[in-house]
């Protein structure tokens, strides 16, 4: 290897410098301007351990194996991002045995490796049901090799068994058209990430382990990662774990200083203000970085941590028998102690600060610039490796460095040596079934027990209803159900819920444990836990404002790729279905203004893959209980449903609201006119709020223009309207036309952006020229309810001056008799009538409240004889 190169010219003292060495961890952060009176002392806050006092036979014996393992693996790993041919360098190499491209990312992989060797080793010595999640989303390489010495892939997928071919298609195929991406994905064993955008994994970790009281995880969390907001809030999880029912994480920082092109924020904050900011957050740290016992300071700071979690462990007559590590025992007791006397409150758990150098076992420099401990490490560390004759000579020292011949046979299967080091065949990182797909399916109460009265006259919120219903499902589902939802749970009405359980926040001393509610301010939390938590086989609903699911959108879809890939890779079982519901809806935020209203989270899922996602929009209480019934039941699906919290009429008995449900959409016979035969128009409502108003509106067309026929539709199941093939929801061409006709005009009212329901509809031949989509505009402010409906023109008097204009367009039926300019001039005066009485009175007038001119409140007769 080449000598390191002098660190990049600096001319403030104060920055950060380049390792001087390349084997010892970089950069070095400067000093912390942190003045105390008294000083800090920093061996106060830090877990420091008496490393050779501690360090066991096994742990001895096994340390040369674990760096042989290691080198094996940081091996494959530069292979799979340089070569195509010749992948086991028993040739001498050659520039045509290089990729034509050079993809990946080399700078996270070492320390990935390391991690992995020293969690296995954990694994060995104790038994231990443990997970990995790896954060530095592109460490794909270190991950794959590992999972190849320990013969996971090759379990899964025979292509990639121990042998000479096993190893070329492996190393070959990484980053290769139809190949490994340079993430960890789902055809990656073990896997429960996403690795392509940054920020998740430490929620998913803790996700993971909710309900699962003997699973470890161990997640290594990038410092490039560390800097974005899902993960700043992710380490407060361990605020929200229980340790009398689930299981811990271990989190490891790993500060190898750069990101892509530059320090990270983590990788230059010294040791003294990592502490001052993790000892805040109820963390006890403890530093690895001593480069010259790297693997044993990793065993023993891994065995103090596994030690904390054995729940078989009792507290020592002596209160404090290692003297030099008075943190140690207080940690291994707390599962023990919240599992058979009495909890400590506020528990401190630890966590790993890992120093190692970025890019640590590669070229130290080229062409006169510093790679080890830089950022030129991140990704191709020499990029003109068949160009370039510098490059050349470095990158053969660099693979021969390793000595691969010594550690992987002819055949590609690792040497003994490397195999003392890979737990047995029910302790593999890569095979635990926890992370490769299952269904703990949940004990789901009867529909029917929660059936609301159908009635115009009483009306019922949705979301209190769907309440009385969760309550039910905690309470049969005390190990695989949970909410998870940002402190939204009393407004959006499902209060019932907390007759039957409580929040789980345990550094709240009013709360008690159990709790299967967990509320946070932090969208990305509930999402990053959800996704754990149902990856791992369990069920989550995740209830939430409208407006602001949005939030969690690029998580959404993460997920939803994540899934999609899954459910193409033979040997993924499947999971549960996400699950989330929208209220709070944007038509009834008149009060709380324009920013709270947006239903853009629809469009969002309907751009994914089409089978995988559902959108229901329940019109009242009974279909709102029957559908998160059934959303709670389904398996590898995103589900979204949205429903109102306001009180609103009961159209649907539950055996109604089950087979109207099941078809996805209904003609609402009992609320058209004429029976809804043979109609010269129809009004469709999708949404709880717009289907109320297409019902109104029908009401009103029947009193002012009794000629006239209209037919009421109403669509519960958004994906039906997709078009035949596109959707295993669609309607067939003749089913689509049984409900809205052929050829007669269509007034649809949908909740959200009329965008998403013309999308879905282009492609359906005989819509085209026919339907106005009314739905949400972009206008809001501070106003009432209706003035929100008039503003996008979503209201009763607006979809009835559009049905008039639209039958009057068509060439109506020679025998229909109706004054249709003096009824638009009527429901014009009507629209501006209300504008001028909202100003006056700052309320809604009572017509317009109910369901019909002139009844008012609650009171509107609407059909109740039929």
């Amino acid at each position: 290897m080449s000598p390191v190169a002098a660190p990049d010219s600096v001319s403030n003292t104060n920055q950060p410098k380049f390792a001087k060495d390349p084997d010892h961890p970089g950069p070095q952060p400067p000093g912390s301007l942190i003045k105390v009176n008294p000083p800090l002392n920093t061996e106060q806050l830090a877990i420091n351990l008496d490393v050779q006092a501690l360090l066991t036979d096994d742990d001895k014996q096994a340390i040369p194996y674990l760096v042989k393992a290691r080198r094996a693996a940081n091996y494959l790993a530069v292979a799979m991002i340089y070569l195509k041919d010749n992948v086991d360098i028993r040739q001498p190499l050659k520039q045509e045995h290089v990729k034509d491209r050079l993809l990946g990312h080399w700078g996270t992989c070492p320390a990935i490796t390391f991690v992995y060797t020293h969690a296995n080793h954990l694994i060995k010595k104790n038994d231990v049901d443990m997970l990995l999640v790896v954060g530095p989303g592109h460490g794909a390489p270190a991950v794959l090799a590992n999972l190849y010495l320990e013969n996971s892939i090759g379990h899964f997928d025979k292509k990639y068994n121990w042998s000479r071919e096993g190893l070329r298609q492996l190393i070959r195929g990484f980053s290769w058209p139809g190949g490994f991406p340079s993430h960890v994905n789902a055809e990656t064993p073990g896997a429960i990430h996403e690795g392509g955008e940054l920020g998740y994994a430490l929620a998913v970790s803790f996700g993971a382990v909710m309900d699962n009281p003997d699973l470890i995880v161990t997640c290594i969390v990038g410092d490039g990662e560390a800097e974005s907001g899902p993960t700043a809030t992710a380490w407060h999880s361990y605020k929200y774990i229980d340790p009398k029912e689930s299981g811990a994480v271990i989190p490891v920082l790993n500060l190898n200083g750069y990101k892509i092109s530059e320090s990270t924020v983590f990788g230059n904050m010294s040791n003294e203000e990592l502490l001052a900011l993790f000892s805040g957050y109820g963390y006890q740290v403890r530093f690895v970085s001593n480069m010259d016992q790297i693997d044993e300071e990793m065993a023993v700071t891994m065995q103090w941590y596994c030690s904390s979690l054995l729940p078989t462990f009792t507290l020592p007559s002596n209160p404090n028998p290692f003297p030099q590590t008075r943190a140690y025992n207080q940690i291994r007791h707390i599962q023990s102690q919240a599992r058979t006397s009495t909890p400590i409150a506020k528990p401190r758990w630890p966590m790993i600060i890992l120093r190692t150098p970025k890019g640590w076992t590669g070229p130290a420099e080229a062409h006169g610039k510093q790679i080890v401990g830089t950022w030129r490490a991140h990704q191709v560390p020499l990029q003109k490796v068949t160009k370039d004759e510098e490059d050349w000579k470095l990158f053969v020292e660099w693979l021969e460095s390793y000595k691969v011949h010594e550690l992987i046979d002819e055949d590609g299967r690792p040497g003994e040596d490397v195999l003392r080091t890979i737990p047995k065949e029910g302790r593999l990182l890569g095979r635990n079934p926890l992370a490769n797909g299952r269904v703990l399916a949940l004990n789901r109460p009867s529909v029917d027990e929660f059936a609301v009265k159908k009635s115009t006259k009483e009306w019922q919120s949705c979301m209190q209803s769907v309440g009385k219903y969760l309550a039910k499902v905690v309470e049969q589902n005390k190990d695989r159900f949970r909410i998870f939802s940002p402190d939204e749970m009393e407004s959006n009405k499902l209060s019932d819920i907390f007759k039957v359980t409580s929040r789980n926040f345990q550094w709240d001393p009013f709360t008690t444990s159990g709790g299967r509610v967990i509320e946070v301010l932090s969208e990305h939390q509930c999402q990053g836990w959800m996704q754990g938590y149902t990856l791992t086989g369990r069920t989550a609903l995740f209830p939430s404002y409208e407006s602001f699911l949005g939030i969690i959108t690029t998580m959404m879809i993460q997920y939803s790729k994540f899934l999609k890939v899954a459910r193409e890779v033979p040997w993924r079982g499947d999971v549960p279905s996400i699950n989330y519901i929208e209220s709070s809806t944007l038509w009834r935020q008149e009060h709380n203004g324009f920013s709270h209203q947006n239903p853009g989270f629809i469009d969002s899922i309907i751009n994914l893959k089409s089978k995988m996602v559902r959108v229901y929009l329940p019109p009242d209480a009974n279909t709102a209980i029957s559908t998160v019934d059934h959303c709670l039941g389904s398996k590898n699906y995103v589900n979204l449903v949205i429903s109102s919290k306001q009180p609103m009429p009961v159209f649907l008995s539950m055996e109604e609201a089950k087979e109207h449900c099941k078809l996805g959409a209904s003609i609402w016979r009992w609320a058209s006119s004429h029976n809804g035969e043979n109609p010269d128009v129809v009004i469709v409502g999708c949404g709880a709020e717009v289907t109320f108003e297409a019902v109104a509106a029908a009401m009103l067309l029947r009193r002012d223009a009794p000629e006239l026929r209209v037919r009421v539709v109403n669509v519960t199941d958004l994906m039906i309207l997709s078009p035949t093939l596109q959707h295993p929801h669609a309607l067939s061409v003749d089913k689509f036309n049984e409900l809205f006709t052929a050829d007669k005009p269509i007034v649809f009212n949908f909740h959200g952006y009329p965008d998403v329901v013309r999308g879905l509809t282009f492609e359906r031949p005989t819509v085209p020229g026919r339907m106005i989509v009314h739905g949400y505009n972009e206008e809001g402010t501070t106003t009432t309810p209706f003035r929100m409906l008039t503003y996008n023109k979503c209201s009763r008097f607006d979809l009835i001056i559009d049905a008039l204009k639209l039958v009057e367009s068509k060439a109506p039926r020679a025998d229909l008799r109706i004054d249709t300019a003096g009824l638009i001039k009527k429901y014009e005066d009507k629209l501006k009538w209300h504008t001028e009485y909202i100003v006056e009175h700052g309320s809604d007038p009572d017509e317009v409240v109910g369901l019909g001119d002139g009844e008012g409140g609650h009171g509107g007769v609407l059909f109740e004889s039929a």
